[in-house]
């Protein structure tokens, strides 16, 4: 599954990366922009709770099969239709590549959960998030050499070639076997699920979700019109960024297991509201040859920091909620980030509507971080608390 996914994340680490460039090179404002990324966050919010509930006790095969043949098939149209100017589709477009990724993501979790030993949970949902971050450091180097090796190659040609090759994920998922089914297949009831739980295990994901929807989405544009990087070189910037996040995230078991919850998720995210802020301030400044290196020097930093918390939060909110809550954590937890992501990217295309620097919409995102992180500290104080009273002390 986590070889599939490796391919599912080539694609989405390539539009992630030069997607808004190619749409601003191709005569979209930047509030247009944000408003079709929106769409994409809009299906998932319909999608992911429900799906979370169906796919409880199910085989998982079947979501991920549609996912990594709908993925790729969706791409390639979406390139398509900005390459003939079809602007009317390009929304449902959005919406149906919100709509194959859900039921990829929201399975992953729900199988590594199923199909790992308790032992090795940690390394495993770590491995699965650097997917991403392989993804773009190949799809980042492609991206490059492409641009710089191939006259005449534009981004959505560069984008087309990548999904192509992610139709190659089709094959690991069809080498799936015998994957285990802990539960029965139920009806849904509302009382089947500790809802007080689930919903004190997202809230803090919730707030940083959308303090993240206000500035990851739309980080390239920043670069682009501040500092005039195209998307080649913004590629490379965003690779080495993900080559970052790929070591560091391969670290978090140590990590987790020498400083715990509590220091290992604090002291990483605290680090990297640090380093946004001081990212933001170099808009002040790009006329100045010091801001570029040390705006891409701060986007270095942040990036690793905040997503080295990602696999022990993911863990932390897993254990948690207990086993019988966690297909419908994984689903509520899709559906907040890309529900907070719509309304976010909805609220950028608002604010750049009027203007609003992106230096002020990264503090915004900011004080949404600071909020977030000390939620999570309540809730490692709570976990910890918890976990205390039901452990058996050794004799």
């Amino acid at each position: 599954m986590i070889k599939a996914e490796f391919f599912i994340q080539l694609i989405g680490a390539a539009f992630f990366l030069i997607l808004n460039i190619y749409l601003a090179k191709n005569s979209f404002s930047d509030s247009e922009i944000a408003n079709f990324i929106s769409y994409r966050f809009l299906a998932v919010i319909v999608l992911a709770f429900p799906l979370g509930i169906f796919i409880k006790g199910r085989p998982l095969k079947p979501f991920f099969m549609i996912g990594s043949v709908g993925i790729p098939i969706v791409a390639i149209m979406l390139i398509l239709s900005i390459e003939m100017s079809y602007d009317n589709v390009i929304p449902f477009l959005f919406i149906l590549w919100g709509i194959v990724f859900t039921l990829f993501s929201v399975s992953s979790l729900p199988f590594i959960m199923r199909n790992s030993k308790i032992s090795n949970q940690s390394h495993a949902i770590s491995l699965n998030y650097a997917t991403h971050s392989f993804g773009t450091i190949l799809s980042s180097l492609f991206i490059y050499f492409s641009s710089e090796l191939i006259e005449g190659i534009n981004e959505g040609q560069i984008l087309t070639i990548i999904s192509v090759i992610g139709f190659i994920g089709i094959y690991f998922i069809l080498k799936l076997k015998n994957e285990s089914i802990i539960y029965p297949k139920k009806d849904f009831n509302i009382t089947n699920y500790d809802w007080r739980l689930v919903l004190k295990a997202t809230i803090p994901t919730f707030v940083i979700a959308v303090g993240a929807g206000l500035t990851i989405p739309f980080i390239n544009l920043f670069f682009f019109h501040s500092f005039d990087v195209d998307s080649q070189v913004f590629a490379l910037i965003g690779g080495f960024a993900s080559l970052l996040v790929a070591i560091c995230s391969l670290l978090v078991p140590n990590i987790k297991n020498r400083l715990g919850f509590k220091k290992g998720i604090l002291s990483t995210q605290l680090l990297s509201v640090i380093a946004l802020i001081a990212l933001a301030t170099t808009e002040f400044f790009s006329s100045y040859y010091w801001a570029l290196p040390i705006a891409i020097l701060c986007y270095w930093i942040r990036t690793p920091l905040m997503n080295m918390a990602a696999p022990m939060t993911s863990e932390l909110t897993m254990n948690y909620v207990g086993k019988n809550n966690q297909e419908i954590l994984s689903a509520v937890m899709a559906a907040i980030w890309s529900g907070s992501w719509f309304f976010s990217s909805q609220i950028v295309s608002i604010l750049k509507a009027k203007n609003m620097t992106y230096a002020c919409i990264f503090y915004i995102t900011a004080a949404l971080y600071l909020l977030g992180i000390f939620m999570y500290y309540l809730l490692i104080l709570d976990y910890n608390k918890n976990k205390s009273k039901i452990e058996i002390p050794k004799i």
